[in-house]
């Protein structure tokens, strides 16, 4: 043990450098995961308009949203079996491979082949970034850092429409996807250059070649139901029917082999912890909230209050700086406090009334009322976001790290495609029905079949027709906004349950054993190197 705490007071004394810079490098690498998607959503017009293929347009971003889902957990796995570093600088240079091609893409097809391969690169950043924060800061100290994963959601959301019409613009739509390239050559350098890890030994047991085939199988179903479901294909038909059905059967299937694989690519041991299995299902209750909330608070503001859809990504401002600043606050108290179990409780019930009031608000509601609303919905967030995966990685054995932070981004992004899907759904027959109601029949045709119109569309609409729209879409909104906040009453009750098991590392924390004390020597010493 005298052993074991020397070697941690002499990773302490470089720990604070090397960690800093290594911390650097995965923000970059987090901000390119992030950036993307939004970057490319403001180009994705400029890019029909190139390479044409309109009718395929959704599959630009199914593609990737599909590949990032179905690889997130065999990414954790990997890392668990064969070292972080290696599948995390591999995760990088697949990412940027995907970028450079999607960049040279000469028609649709090509493109949304690419960006594929982006995808299944994006699955491994996200969870390499969470999962090497495991191994290098111990769970009491990752809190000081929440603050600043954060603010890089922050600004991919604020800056991602920004730069992508900047670039667009001026540099050409192309350029969308070539500017990862210099953001991505840096973290590769940095992440070589600067972090050391043990190297694990590959010893006998194989990968889970069948289980992780039936699980990419079951995410495709449940990504794919959840993105045509309501929109390109109605919920009673066949081929929805029959992707529930194909995902159930896979998902069966994949629990009936995981139970018998050497090295299951998820393992289900991991779900006996009940604090880890309250975080993933807190974890998919946020992402429901989260995903809906960006999707249409920009559609109020742009249709309702005549917001302009060219700094789309400031109009969430109140909502991001306040789930900042909460995460902060949040994280900085965990670390000196060591205690938790008070915030998914507080960050819950801020979802819930935050939602709510958004659910409120008609086309007499000013910007302001609005901001206040939203910044209610960022501080529950700002509670939620970095205490689900810190809590879920405090829960697992370190040898299960990746698992456990690719199945906690997993569920996250999971719930954020139901959540855009279902409250999808209801906004547009709310709206359909609320412009039946007030134009007669033809209403629901009025505005071209769409329940989703930009500005430049909305300014064309007759004025009754436009002042119906309005109407249509605050009701909409009413909608989506309300099952959002009943369904984030489950994750209230649910963080009621949530057992405050002390976090390992330093602190003013009780005396710890001496297993205890060596474990974060174990976790700091590598970034010594």
């Amino acid at each position: 043990m005298g052993e074991a705490v020397k070697k941690a007071g002499t990773s302490e004394e470089v720990q604070p450098r090397s960690v800093r810079v290594v911390l650097m490098a995965l923000m970059i690498a987090m901000l390119l995961a992030m950036l993307d998607n939004m970057i490319i959503g403001t180009a994705m017009p400029t890019i029909v308009g190139e390479l044409g293929g309109l009718e395929h347009l959704s599959w630009v971003v199914t593609a990737y949203t599909l590949a990032t889902a179905a690889s997130t957990p065999i990414w954790g796995k990997l890392g668990d079996m064969y070292g972080r570093k290696g599948s995390f600088l591999t995760s990088i240079v697949l990412f940027l491979i995907g970028s450079a091609l999607s960049g040279m893409a000469q028609d649709m097809g090509q493109l949304i082949g690419f960006r594929a391969v982006q995808g299944l690169g994006a699955g491994g950043l996200m969870v390499g970034v969470m999962a090497i924060i495991g191994d290098l800061i111990p769970p009491r100290d990752r809190g000081k850092y929440q603050g600043m994963m954060a603010g890089v959601m922050a600004l991919a959301m604020i800056g991602g429409p920004l730069v992508g019409g900047t670039i667009t613009d001026h540099m050409g739509w192309r350029w969308s996807f070539y500017i990862n390239l210099p953001l991505g050559a840096v973290a590769l350098a940095m992440v070589s250059a600067v972090l050391h890890l043990p190297k694990k030994e590959r010893g006998t047991n194989k990968i889970d070649y069948l289980g992780a085939a039936l699980l990419t199988v079951a995410i495709t179903a449940i990504v794919l139901v959840t993105t045509w479901g309501g929109t390109e294909y109605a919920w009673g038909s066949g081929r929805i029917v029959g992707l529930v059905a194909v995902g159930l059967l896979a998902l069966a299937a994949f629990l009936f082999v995981e139970t018998r694989a050497a090295e299951p690519v998820l393992p289900l041991h991991i779900f006996r912890s009940r604090n880890f299995t309250l975080m993933s299902a807190i974890g998919f209750l946020t992402g429901f909230a989260m995903f809906g909330a960006v999707l249409y608070l920009p559609l109020f503001q742009q249709s309702v209050q005549g917001a302009s859809a060219t700094n789309s990504g400031l109009l969430l401002l109140p909502m991001l700086l306040s789930m900042m600043a909460v995460s902060l606050v949040a994280g900085r108290i965990t670390t000196d406090s060591g205690r938790y179990k008070a915030f998914p409780i507080a960050g819950s019930a801020l979802m819930v009334v935050g939602l709510y009031l958004l659910a409120t608000m008609d086309t007499g509601t000013t910007r302001l009322v609005s901001g206040l609303y939203m910044a209610v919905l960022g501080a529950g967030l700002g509670f939620l976001m970095q205490i689900t995966m810190l809590v879920a990685q405090n829960s697992v054995e370190m040898k299960d790290m990746g698992v456990a932070s690719s199945s906690a981004t997993l569920f996250r992004t999971l719930g954020g495609s139901f959540g855009v899907a279902l409250m999808g759904s209801l906004f547009t027959n709310r709206v359909q029905d609320a412009m039946t109601e007030r134009l007669g029949a033809a209403g629901a045709g009025a505005t071209g079949g769409s329940a989703q119109l930009d500005a430049a569309s909305l300014a064309k609409l007759p004025e009754a027709v436009r002042e119906a729209y309005q109407h249509a879409v605050a009701a909409g909104t009413h909608g989506a906004f309300l099952l959002g906040a009943a369904v984030t009453v489950l994750g209230f009750l649910a963080a009621w349950f949530v057992k405050e098991v002390p976090l390992k590392g330093s602190g003013p924390a009780a005396p710890a054993t001496a297993q205890e004390s060596a474990e974060p020597a174990a976790r700091q010493a590598p970034v010594a190197g």
